[in-house]
């Protein structure tokens, strides 16, 4: 067994950091390391959080913007003096905002750090702090290209533990199609709208065709709070059976129980799909930094296991024809499945572990007073 370290798990902001990292803490714990989690501290995070019984320590890391200049500093030096005081071996840090103060502390005390980046393009935070890690892990091959002269690993991204276990949910008909709609876990508000109004009119032209009793559609919705209220009472009105949830605490059984998964294309659901064998359509947040949920949509679209749309050329309308055709050709998601099952990285946090334990293997006493 490989000596015991303490080693620091930075991750957070949004539900996209926070599973992979703590993917990651279960593989380090479960090899017998001392395992702390720095999340930023943010209400986003507690039901992400909910599945960890270890240490947790919040840094209070704000976004990267000139109003949070002050904020940032405080988290910094929050940060510095936690690392005085636990004197860790390692850090591993998950990309985003969350990650700054915590690498940059590490980097003052002297604790080696890896970084990973999900997105096939680097977000800033990794972009500048490349230069302050022994490593950045990447879950996709093509964003070494945008890091030169930074050792990079490929890793693929972690997944939730036992998100591929799921089992359809009883209560919902054996024969019914199944359209999962999650736009992560703060939902994404144009999703929502655009999904409910879509689905409501496919149930409309099923009903029509007579096709409703022999196979009925089901939907499973992830709002995210804001929408919650709303979406439910679209579906209400129609009378549709729905299962809608601001988030959905049973995410492994929604995946195991749909035919189509419709989601935004950050890293973590992306991989999350992959992992399940899940066809999808894919619809990027617009205002993603440096267009990164585009890249990753495309990647998975180039493999044939998903289809990507462009929200603001999508309607309702284009959205039920486009599932209905999914509906009446099932071969064509099974087709899908494959090829999403088939971009899986099983090992992921695995690799991102081994690679935590390759730089952490020194005496603590080298660690700076």
């Amino acid at each position: 067994m490989t000596e015991k370290k303490k080693i620091v798990v930075a991750c957070g902001g949004t539900g996209g950091h926070a599973f992979p990292g703590l993917a990651v803490a279960e593989e380090l714990r479960r090899r017998g390391h001392d395992v702390t989690i720095w999340n930023t501290g943010r209400d986003v995070e507690s039901s992400v959080m909910r599945s960890w019984d270890g240490p947790i320590f919040s840094t209070g890391a704000k976004q990267l913007a000139l109003k949070n200049v002050f904020g940032i500093w405080h988290s910094i030096w929050r940060c510095r003096r936690e690392m005085r005081k636990a004197k860790p071996d390692a850090l591993l840090a998950m990309g985003s905002y969350s990650s700054l103060p915590p690498v940059l502390a590490a980097r003052a005390r002297g604790v080696p750090a890896v970084l990973h980046e999900a997105n096939t393009v680097p977000g800033r935070a990794v972009d500048f702090l490349s230069k302050y890690v022994k490593a950045v892990a990447i879950s996709f091959g093509q964003t070494a290209k945008h890091l030169p002269g930074v050792k990079t690993v490929r890793t693929g991204l972690p997944v939730r533990s036992g998100i591929a276990g799921g089992r359809r949910f009883d209560f919902i008909p054996p024969n019914a199609f199944v359209v999962f709609v999650t736009g992560g876990s703060q939902g994404a508000h144009a999703v929502n709208m655009l999904l409910s109004d879509a689905l409501v009119h496919m149930k409309s032209e099923l009903d029509r065709r007579g096709a409703a009793a022999s196979r009925p559609l089901y939907v499973i919705h992830q709002t995210g709070v804001k929408d919650e209220g709303v979406v439910t009472a679209a579906y209400m009105q129609a009378g549709m059976p729905v299962r809608v949830h601001a988030f959905e605490n049973e995410m492994a059984n929604a995946l195991a129980s749909a035919d189509i998964v419709v989601a935004r294309a950050g890293a973590s659901t992306c991989f999350e799909l992959a992992a399940c064998g899940k066809p999808a359509l894919l619809i990027p947040l617009p205002s993603a930094l440096r267009d990164h949920q585009h890249y990753n949509a495309e990647a998975f679209a180039a493999g044939g296991a998903a289809d990507e749309g462009v929200q603001a050329n999508l309607s309702a309308h284009q959205l039920s024809r486009y599932l209905l055709s999914k509906y009446d050709h099932p071969e064509s998601l099974a087709k899908m499945g494959e090829r999403m099952k088939a971009l899986a990285e099983p090992d992921a946090a695995a690799k991102v572990a081994d690679l935590v334990e390759s730089i952490a293997r020194r005496p603590p006493s080298l660690h700076r007073p």
